[in-house]
């Protein structure tokens, strides 16, 4: 089995800095892509941002500029920088990892962790 543990989550200011962090522990073999999504109250489970196994990124326009995504492969960690936050990326924040066990990939997602950013 694999799980994904999020933890860095919290209440921010607006315009303050959170860093979250993803770990996937298990029966890996190999890790291929790493994500974060959040989930707002009401609203559909969207892509903030990835990350390829080389390093590669790729973000949502409401997050560029303002988010970082990175990863430690040795780790099987991934992070999420954001900075300048604003009330609307107020969410639960979901970790996302491409994990192959044995030859296949699967998706395994994480529990969340919750961001509140208010004044």
């Amino acid at each position: 089995q694999v799980q994904l543990v999020e933890s860095g989550g919290g209440l921010v200011q607006p315009g303050g800095s959170l860093r979250l962090s993803c770990r996937a522990s298990g029966s890996i073999r190999r890790i291929n892509d790493m994500a974060w999504y959040r989930q707002a109250p009401g609203k559909q489970r969207e892509l903030v941002a990835r990350v390829t196994n080389g390093g590669s990124t790729n973000y949502a326009d409401s997050v560029k500029d303002r988010f970082t995504i990175s990863r430690d492969n040795a780790l099987n960690t991934v992070y999420l920088q954001m900075n300048s936050l604003k009330p609307e990326d107020t969410a639960v924040y979901y970790c996302n990892a491409d994990v192959s066990v044995t030859l296949l990939y699967s998706p395994y997602w994480g529990k969340g962790t919750l961001v509140t950013v208010s004044s």
